[in-house]
């Protein structure tokens, strides 16, 4: 269920190129052209499971629920940070377990899996997503995984946002191509969990719906806080509670 972003990151033997978006040179409808292919360089040694960027802290145990409204629908979306690892082109990855209910129904749980590099970058390696209709599996689309049938990871936050650069958070062709612009750093926002300060503000889009744009707001130490469309159908989600539970699963 991931949005967007893109980088120019050196760090170590891990590099991103600037607005790379595979080798097409179109311009999306964020008015972003991109004209170089995407190919970042993954070194094993340089990442960790250890996520602790301040505007995407991922520590086990620590669940977070939003809620909020997606087109006629009353949306719960819980995200719980787990114990579990997978490795994925030799990269220990932390595995995010991220449900959403629509109207009270399960309609889609994803299995998110990142890693951050020494340089603080938080990368993001793939999903293995499922959306569901009366309780039964519909689709696995927007599924991939780092390094399979050309998939290649993205950064999901930068370890030193500035403002105006755009960055790719993912590329699956077709499938996953989500992409980022860093718009602010010091917004705010209000939510039902509370009321932040020097908040990340991103415009996060995908060629793939040219006619959606969502945008996100980061709060240090909490992370994802609101997520809401500036153009499409209506949608907005607010954080509502953060909890540790210890287990790594949602309470």
């Amino acid at each position: 269920m991931r949005w967007i972003t893109l980088l120019s990151v050196v760090a170590g033997s891990v590099m991103v190129l600037v607005v790379g978006c595979g080798s097409s040179g179109q311009a999306g409808d964020s008015g972003e052209t991109t004209h170089k292919a995407y190919a970042p360089r993954i070194n094993p040694a340089d990442f960790t499971t250890k996520v602790d960027n301040k505007y995407f802290p991922l520590k086990p145990g620590t669940s977070f629920a939003y809620e909020g409204k997606k087109k006629v629908a009353t949306v719960r979306d819980e995200m719980a940070v787990t114990h579990t690892t997978r490795q994925i082109m030799g990269v220990e990855c932390v595995v995010v377990d991220d449900r959403v209910w629509e109207n009270g129904k399960l309609a889609e749980e994803t299995y998110d899996w990142y890693a951050q590099d020494k340089e603080g970058n938080v990368w993001y390696f793939g999903e293995d997503s499922k959306e569901y209709e009366n309780g039964k599996v519909v689709s696995t689309e927007g599924s991939w995984e780092a390094g399979e049938d050309g998939a290649k990871a993205g950064i999901i936050m930068q370890a030193q946002p500035k403002v105006g650069e755009t960055y790719r958070q993912e590329y699956y062709k077709s499938e996953a191509e989500d992409m980022a612009k860093v718009l602010d750093l010091e917004g705010s926002a209000k939510v039902p969990y509370g009321s932040f300060e020097h908040v990340l503000v991103t415009k996060e889009w995908t060629p793939l719906e040219p006619n959606l744009i969502v945008h996100k707001y980061y709060a240090p130490a909490v992370g994802n806080v609101i997520e809401v469309s500036v153009k499409g159908p209506l949608e907005r989600i607010d954080l509502v509670d953060v909890k540790s539970t210890g287990s790594g699963k949602l309470p």
